[in-house]
């Protein structure tokens, strides 16, 4: 199945710093702070959606820090974002309240990989079908609604690696309020080899696609065709920059362990976003690509399937981060077992996914960072958070999981006031029933999602 089918990319126009954030780890390259958009809540009452401050009374309060929960705890919210914390806080004139009865309350989650324009096909061939007949407006279309869905599944900001630009107008039209969805962190058209995981047309005619794709479409060969494959990127309003270290399981002709961009060429991406304020997220199964990746200055690895001790030294000496995607594993085997795949996507699938687990559980037992991703789009939205179940039995604490999806991925993206419930902080929040530090397949179902300050899935109860 082409790549471009797995992939979405998005542009956000650069926005005014929010006002007076609070103290917050510097990222070596943030991307700007963007204002909370305003989502209409169409399915709230009148009152509770447009109420000038919101009280959320007598939470079960995991903050997102890695502390311990605390228990009656009330959130009054203001203008968007955070405003008091406390226990049976004044009601303000005018504050719409909601009672959480003792759920627990969390921080918005952030899922660091995802894929909103695109969905699996139900076969290889399908695949190819929709590559060579859909629109970037099918694919637009088509993410308006994956969009929606992964708001509701308590996943209210994302980070979206690459593909074509149709997710732009979701992207504008999310930020305007116009449409629901999560706040987008995105990368446009990722950045590889001619012939790599990141060449839609490999396996296919290059004249159907009125000939082979260049630096615009990210494909670029050499130093300085990649610069300028970026600086486009960033031309066009990249957020990040997602370049393809090594080959992948769902693109045609390559090995998912070889690696592709050379040191020199993911050297000059890095510096070239450095310049520009960007990070650069490298997709590499390999451990050559991975390696080389991080030695290049990567912020983050994805996938890192192939990981052995150096890589993963590597890795926490640098603060490199890891978005694992282990839930996609299991997918992809299913797919392959099915007959779903291609036959040597169906061979790479069932090579790469144990090996990713295993490469996971031992980074995270080592002490290297961990950002929540899941490669959704590969599987349907709004699973999203069946990553967190993996995690977990993999031997990761379920408190060490949710601060990959809260803290840990909001200080990746660059955003310092997101990921955590404290005063001043956007007022992006997920409430369950039960306890995820017992049980962390409740986040799999939320009972009440806020964002900006405005619930826009209405609670459950």
């Amino acid at each position: 199945m082409s790549p471009r089918l797995l992939l979405a990319c998005a542009l956000l126009p650069a926005c005014a710093a929010s006002p007076a954030p609070p103290p917050a780890p510097v990222a070596v390259c943030p991307v700007p702070d963007r204002d909370a958009p305003v989502v209409r809540a169409s399915d709230m009452s009148p009152e509770t959606a447009n109420a000038e401050a919101l009280l959320l009374r007598n939470a079960r309060l995991i903050d997102g820090s890695g502390g311990a929960p605390q228990v009656g705890v009330d959130v009054l919210v203001r203008g968007g974002r955070i405003a008091e914390i406390g226990k049976s806080l004044a009601t303000p004139a005018g504050a719409a309240v909601i009672d959480l009865g003792g759920r627990t309350l969390l921080p918005g989650l952030i899922d660091s990989h995802t894929h909103l324009l695109s969905e699996m096909a139900p076969s290889h061939a399908e695949g190819v079908m929709r590559e060579v007949q859909e629109s970037d407006a099918d694919l637009a279309l088509r993410g308006a609604a994956h969009a929606r869905t992964t708001l509701l599944a308590g996943f209210t900001t994302v980070r979206d690696v690459g593909g074509t630009f149709a997710i732009r107008s979701l992207r504008d039209a999310i930020t305007a309020g116009r449409i629901s969805g999560p706040r987008i962190v995105a990368a446009n058209h990722a950045i590889g080899i001619t012939g790599g995981h990141c060449d839609d047309t490999n396996g296919l005619r290059p004249d159907v696609f009125g000939g082979p794709p260049d630096f615009r479409a990210g494909i670029a060969d050499g130093p300085d065709e990649v610069r300028k494959a970026v600086r486009h990127q960033i031309k066009l309003g990249a957020d990040v920059i997602k370049v393809c270290a090594t080959g992948g399981v769902l693109s045609s002709g390559d090995g998912a362990g070889d690696p592709q961009l050379t040191p020199a060429e993911l050297v000059a991406i890095v510096d070239e976003a450095a310049r520009a304020g960007r990070k650069v997220a490298a997709h590499a199964h390999g451990t050559e690509g991975i390696k080389d990746a991080v030695r290049a200055g990567v912020h983050s690895i994805e996938h890192g399937s192939l990981l052995d001790a150096d890589a993963i030294a590597m890795m926490k000496k640098k603060g490199t981060f890891l978005v694992p995607t282990v839930y996609v594993g299991r997918v992809i085997e299913q797919a392959a077992d099915g007959g779903k795949l291609a036959a040597d996507s169906a061979a790479k699938a069932k090579f790469i996914a144990p090996r990713m687990r295993d490469s996971f559980a031992r980074a995270a037992k080592a002490g290297v960072k961990i950002a929540f991703g899941t490669d959704a789009g590969v599987f349907p939205h709004g699973d999203n958070a069946r990553e967190f179940s993996v995690m977990v039995d993999l031997g990761m604490a379920p408190k060490d999981a949710i601060v990959a999806a809260t803290k840990n991925a909001a200080e990746l993206l660059g955003l310092r006031d997101l990921g955590q419930v404290k005063p001043g902080y956007v007022a992006d929040l997920v409430v369950v029933d039960g306890d995820p530090l017992a049980d962390i397949r409740v986040l799999e179902r939320p009972a009440l999602v806020v964002q900006g300050g405005r619930p826009v899935r209405p609670p459950a109860w």
